[in-house]
């Protein structure tokens, strides 16, 4: 298929910087000049409505849904409290402001309305023409709002059907978890969320067992601490322990994915940059020092939301209904079965896989759930899992036992037996262009209860079209190897396909499945080429577009060297050394706990010994702390420190806890708390490093105002905090805003990095981060007002108009080097 364009090419564009709105044109010319791209394709129509066998009129309800414009949907994300938060927002503030407006005809126009079937009403959508939208103020600032909370990463933007195969997981605190396609984020962030559930409360409940020896002041206990389960997830002092491992086979993509996902500050998070197909096994420490046998990482849940055609997405993807062509589909047949294969292979006994594509299409779907439990064993080792009595309200339709296949010509094929007679009886003895045995039903039947997989079909619940499955593990297996095929005749079109081909393991790893039985340089089963996901999107798009493989000519320019980068891929290609996909990765190297910068840190924080120093990490070749100190989980340090060297291809891991800063005397500690660890650390700072605000008004001046004076008396501005700032030593401190009263708009907790000055104080937060909480907590729109610059405007004009020299004004200058400034507020 094509390539598809679309938005604005902003930050993380598309490939090749494209255009929506019709595609080229000559300069002047609007969207407006285009004509609407024409919804009809005649193979792709003839083959669905011979596959699904609809009546007349559920035909017609079929083609007039996927021709529709697809409803708009998000999701509220973060911590289940603070998503709540927010929701709550938008019922409060802006559905009552948006359901007094009326059609011109005195109809009212629809709201925004919660999911049905998303648990909590996290997830939303709405079917109001963007016309209306523009038209109407409220829906104007109900729009500020989305993008606004989006920014920041309280809400993802992410059509409703993709919300589905995460929650079919059955995922709990403290498991391992594997996405294995995961760009561009959106299922990874639903599933990092899972494994965070109720952490906040346990910790805060840990702590407080200890508060009084500690000298912490956690204030009165909240109901969700009084209910905390400590038992969910118990190993590490209610921190959560589980992992979730994303992977994504395209460097780019991958950095997308830590560019989506880094947004929900998680210790407990990897990018992986690999074929999925041959994802590596993941070392880690003996659990028998006395033994020599390897101990390989096995997962608990994986997601394998594939590389597929994507023809479920029709209905946001209007380049589909002219590109569509079967061909797309049956080229990646090989490369699913190998991925699903994969997964299962890396999973632990009782573990579950949900297999998903947004293809409708059986050659995908239903086929590759039948190939993968043959060549794993049967159902003895994997069975399908019955979820129809999950997400009480989502409109489903089962598997297909049954199914007929479209060749490339465009001809239908109901069995392989049909195939096999063709070619017996063609001159040539050739096989129709990339049909394989695998892609049609047991010709005797089959045994699998393939219908329990669950198809969603566009017209049910005005979705876009979706697959998915849920496969358990009920025991260790050996792979079957793929029956090897025959090269086809060069008058088919090609020496052989190339979604079949099998060329050497990318690196050389030991196969998860069975690790006692391989050596660690010996290579690993199942190798294949990296199927392609969908295109580099805007920021705007990222969750939206079809995942989908590139053409052969996308293929070819990817891989072919420019002249001037011929000797480097000569070297990269050495035979011995693995390519790389991508620049080099700093290294991953952690700190001693004994090291003076984290002594330092411990001691200026007065942070609790309950608090590990054993998971600090930087990333230079040096293992010094130079910019950066990061923060992760023990899992994530013993899989770091385990596998290097190993050839293995982290791309991200651990949260931004210190960022270095100059301070003015060696009394402030030069690290100060990052906004993304304050989360993370905050529970276990001392008292003599927390200040509480509790006035609204308070904070408010606090974000509006960048670099507000607390000196000459300045500090009585500030309320509650006033003498405390006023104070507490110079350098990074927490504050705890910890909301008073009955404001509904003013409720919720927060830890927040404040940093003092000589003159003056500096919240720690860029500017969207700002922004975004000026409208959530005050629905002020107010640009924010940058104390240090306007002080420094006005005495260079003083400095003019009295042709002074800059020193006269010593005392009055802003210490630059004292006053940090976080990433985007410069």
């Amino acid at each position: 298929m094509g390539k598809k364009f679309r938005g604005k090419n902003r930050r993380g564009g598309g490939r090749g910087g494209g255009r929506g709105g019709g595609g080229g044109g000559e300069r002047g010319n609007s969207w407006r000049d285009y004509p609407a791209l024409k919804k009809e394709n005649e193979k792709l129509q003839q083959y669905y409505d011979s596959l699904l066998e609809f009546s007349d009129e559920e035909k017609t309800q079929f083609w007039e849904a996927l021709r529709r414009e697809l409803p708009n949907s998000f999701r509220f994300c973060g911590s289940k409290g603070h998503a709540l938060a927010v929701e709550r927002l938008l019922r409060s503030r802006y559905i009552p402001e948006i359901v007094k407006i009326e059609h011109q005809d005195g109809r009212p126009v629809d709201p925004p309305q919660p999911v049905s079937w998303y648990p909590d009403e996290l997830a939303w959508w709405m079917t109001t023409p963007k016309n209306v939208v523009r038209k109407f103020p409220p829906f104007a600032a109900f729009q500020k709002f989305l993008v606004s909370e989006t920014s920041v990463g309280n809400i993802s933007r992410q059509e409703v059907v993709s919300m589905i195969p995460p929650l079919l997981m059955d995922l709990r605190p403290g498991m391992t978890v594997l996405d294995m396609c995961a760009s561009p984020g959106s299922k990874s962030a639903q599933l990092l969320e899972m494994l965070h559930v109720g952490e906040e409360s346990r910790v805060r409940k840990v702590l407080r067992e200890f508060a009084k020896e500690d000298g912490l002041d956690l204030g009165d206990e909240t109901k969700e601490e009084a209910e905390a389960d400590l038992e969910a997830d118990p190993s590490d002092a209610g921190r959560a322990t589980g992992l979730l491992i994303a992977n994504d086979a395209d460097y780019k993509r991958g950095h997308l994915l830590v560019h989506q996902l880094k947004r929900l500050s998680s210790p407990n998070l990897l990018v992986m940059n690999h074929d999925a197909t041959q994802f590596p096994s993941i070392k880690l420490p003996s659990t028998d020092p006395n033994s020599n046998k390897n101990n390989y990482l096995k997962f608990d849940r994986i997601l394998a939301d594939v590389p597929c055609s994507g023809d479920g997405t029709a209905r946001k993807n209007a380049n589909l209904w002219k590109d569509w062509q079967p061909g797309s589909a049956l080229g990646l047949h090989i490369t699913q079965i190998r991925i699903l294969v994969r997964a299962l292979q890396l999973l632990k006994v009782g573990g579950r896989v949900v297999y998903s594509t947004c293809s409708m299409n059986p050659v995908e779907n239903e086929s590759i759930i039948a190939a993968a439990i043959e060549r794993c064993g049967g159902l003895d080792n994997v069975e399908i899992v019955d979820s129809s009595d999950k997400l009480d309200g989502l409109v489903r339709r089962p598997g297909l036992k049954s199914w007929k296949i479209m060749d490339k010509s465009g001809k239908i094929w109901n069995n392989w037996e049909e195939v096999e007679n063709f070619t017996k009886e063609s001159k040539d003895g050739v096989t129709p262009g990339r049909l394989v045995p695998s892609m049609f039903p047991d010709p005797n039947g089959t045994t699998l209860p393939l219908e329990r997989c669950m198809r969603i079909y566009p017209h049910l619940q005005d979705t876009g079209g979706f697959f998915i499955t849920v496969l358990e593990k009920k025991a260790e297996f050996k792979a079957k190897n793929e029956n090897e095929r025959k090269q086809t005749n060069q008058t088919n079109g090609a020496s052989e396909d190339a979604a079949t081909a099998i060329p050497a393991a990318e690196t050389k790893l030991e196969d998860a499945s069975a690790p006692e039985e391989k050596k660690e340089d010996e290579p690993m089963e199942d190798a294949s080429p990296a199927a392609s996901k969908r295109p580099l999107e805007t920021e705007e798009d990222a969750e939206q577009p079809a995942k989908k493989a590139k053409t052969a000519e996308e293929s070819s320019a990817a891989t072919t060297p420019a002249p001037a980068a011929a000797a480097a891929t000569e070297r990269e290609d050495r035979p011995g050394k693995p390519k790389r996909n991508g620049p080099i990765e700093e290294p991953f190297k952690y700190l001693d706990p004994s090291h003076p910068v984290i002594q330092n840190i411990k001691e200026f924080y007065r942070l609790s010994s309950r608090f590990p120093t054993n998971r600090y990490m930087v990333r230079n070749e040096m293992g010094e702390p130079a910019k950066a100190i990061y923060y992760t989980t023990a899992l994530t340090r013993d899989i770091l420190t385990e596998n290097e060297g190993r050839g293995l291809k982290f791309i991200h891991g651990g949260v931004r806890m210190f960022m270095k800063q100059d301070a003015p005397s060696a009394e402030v500690c030069r690290w100060r708390i990052q906004a993304e660890g304050m989360p993370i650390l905050q529970g276990y700072v001392g008292e003599p490093r927390v200040v509480r605000l509790r006035n609204k008004e308070t904070l408010h001046k606090l974000l509006i105002e960048m670099f507000p004076k607390i000196n000459e008396g300045e500090w009585q501005n500030f309320e509650e905090i006033g003498e405390r700032v006023r104070d507490i030593g110079m350098g990074c401190c927490v504050l705890r805003v910890e909301p008073e009263g009955d404001d509904e708009e003013w409720q919720e907790r927060m830890a927040l990095p404040l940093w003092k000055s000589i003159h003056s104080l500096n919240l720690m937060l860029p500017k969207e981060d700002r922004s975004a909480m000026l409208l959530r907590v005050f629905n002020d729109t107010s640009p924010l007002i940058n104390i240090s610059l306007q002080r420094k405007e006005k005495q260079e004009k003083a400095a003019e108009e009295q042709e002074q020299e800059a020193g006269e004004q010593e005392d009055e200058e802003i210490d630059v080097e004292d006053i940090p400034t976080p990433e985007g507020t410069d």
